[in-house]
């Protein structure tokens, strides 16, 4: 250091991000991703992480208009949040879900967003989300079938992938969203499997329901997006009580320094609860 500079403190520099999700939980009236991207920027947070099946429509003119509008209002559009199953013995099936994500990447390039949520898939011999949330995510393989099996698809299925994320600049995420992903045993073994800078982990604060922390812990150095969950006014499907402080650290015990996005799962008024999580992940991420 130079005689007369002064030092710069070495702190990890998180910035927040919302999900469209938090307004939207599946339910009419669709929320549009142009305004949350007004009640980001009136939040003073940096970022949304944008839901794919929220969007109006997937034209040029569109999307060009949601880039502008994020940047008017200093918004970074900082991940496409997208829905892929890779874990099915037919291959056509595979292939087109294949064919979307790619169609993702590409949707992700022209809005300038470098990020897009993946997900494994699962057996889907649980019908219903509310199902398989009613088992704590467990659910048993198709007969005749092993995980070993269904390991062996999502890996050939992501390595497809990897040629045109790269060639696009937009890293894929892996998220703990059930099915393969529903351990870190399970992320760690597709990450370890895809040996590439363009597949890092997405880590959900609240999908490992048992013993999160220890979890959290074993994804962390892997880790290159974070969807954060809260619960105000008690869950869509079930309620943790997270230490956010507890997961801050975690975080910057391995160097993180990318964006935390609030993901809101609870049934208290959108606006309300999404102003109360914000508030508790910059006490948790900023003091």
């Amino acid at each position: 250091m130079k005689a007369g500079v002064p030092s710069i403190p070495q702190k990890t520099r998180v910035k927040l991000a919302v999900s469209t999700y938090s307004y939207w939980h599946f339910k009419e009236p669709k929320v549009s991703v142009n305004t949350v991207i007004d009640k980001a920027a009136g939040l003073g947070i940096e970022g949304v992480d944008v839901l794919h099946r929220q969007l109006d429509n997937e034209s040029k003119s569109y999307l060009n208009r949601l880039k502008r509008h994020a940047f008017v209002n200093g918004i970074d559009l900082v991940c496409l949040s997208i829905h892929q199953d890779f874990v099915s013995p037919d291959e056509e099936e595979r292939e087109k879900n294949i064919q979307h994500t790619l169609r993702c990447l590409e949707i992700a390039s022209e809005m300038g967003i470098p990020c897009i949520r993946l997900n494994s898939g699962r057996w889907g011999t649980r019908k219903s989300f509310d199902d398989l949330m009613a088992h704590r995510g467990h659910e048993e393989p198709i007969s005749g079938y092993d995980e070993d099996d269904a390991f062996r698809w999502a890996i050939d299925s992501i390595e497809k992938c990897l040629p045109r994320a790269e060639e696009l600049g937009v890293v894929m995420a892996l998220e703990n969203h059930w099915g393969l992903t529903s351990t870190p045993e399970g992320m760690l073994r597709i990450k370890k499997a895809i040996d590439s800078p363009w597949l890092g982990l997405l880590m959900d604060t609240g999908n490992f329901m048992e013993d999160p922390y220890h979890k959290l812990e074993m994804i962390a150095p892997y880790t290159i997006f974070v969807q954060a969950k809260t619960y105000f006014g008690g869950g869509e499907w079930y309620s943790l009580d997270l230490n956010y402080k507890r997961i801050a650290e975690i975080l910057e015990n391995v160097g993180y320094q990318g964006y935390v996005s609030l993901e809101f799962e609870g049934k208290e008024p959108a606006n309300e609860g999404v102003s109360k999580s914000i508030y508790l992940l910059r006490e948790a991420f900023h003091s």
